[in-house]
């Protein structure tokens, strides 16, 4: 289950590009900072800002991405690393505002997720209505809205789709990977 809470300050910090001292032990950072990066490809690593769940920036980046580790009341994993574009995406979908891509954006998840409904952008949890998903590896692509059109829908035709259709915080969902089946399945 995620919660916006988390969302709002290291989201904020990163796009307003903060830049803070760092704090905690060092252990915990480099955990931090090594579940961060695992969510992008090893060619990324090296330029991106890792920014933690507490606004403190972990690594100097150049290459236009912020990464961050799970949020911290996550269960499992989750890590993100998120472009300009998404970074502004997550703004306002984190305070709820309208959003419209002006071009492509891409965030990199290849860790995957611990699920999100694909219709409803501010649902917690999963329901028998809301078509919940649990993604495996995946990028995820911003396009303006007429891009979007004639896209699948369904999370299980095997290849990308779009999620939160016709809000304003629809995306493609690029699967990478397997997804992991549900226990009992």
């Amino acid at each position: 289950m995620r919660t916006r809470i988390s969302w709002r300050g290291a989201i904020g910090l990163a796009a307003a590009g903060a830049s803070l001292v760092m704090a905690g032990s060092a252990a915990a950072q480099s955990d931090k900072l090594q579940e961060a990066l695992s969510a992008t490809w090893p060619g990324m690593v090296e330029g991106a800002t890792v920014v933690d769940w507490e606004g403190k920036v972990l690594q100097e980046g150049s290459n236009g991405y912020t990464c961050m580790p799970s949020p911290p009341d996550l269960a499992g994993n989750a890590p993100m690393c998120l472009d300009e574009v998404w970074l502004a995406w997550a703004k306002a979908w984190q305070n709820e505002e309208p959003f419209t891509a002006d071009r492509l954006g891409i965030a990199y998840m290849l860790q995957g997720d611990e699920g999100a409904s694909n219709i409803d952008p501010y649902a917690m949890q999963e329901t028998d209505d809301n078509q919940w998903v649990v993604e495996g590896p995946h990028l995820m692509v911003i396009a303006p809205p007429e891009l979007l059109e004639g896209m699948p829908t369904d999370p299980d035709n095997g290849g990308p789709y779009v999620m939160w259709e016709g809000t304003d915080y629809q995306h493609i969902m690029v699967p990478v990977g397997a997804r992991d089946e549900p226990e009992g399945d």
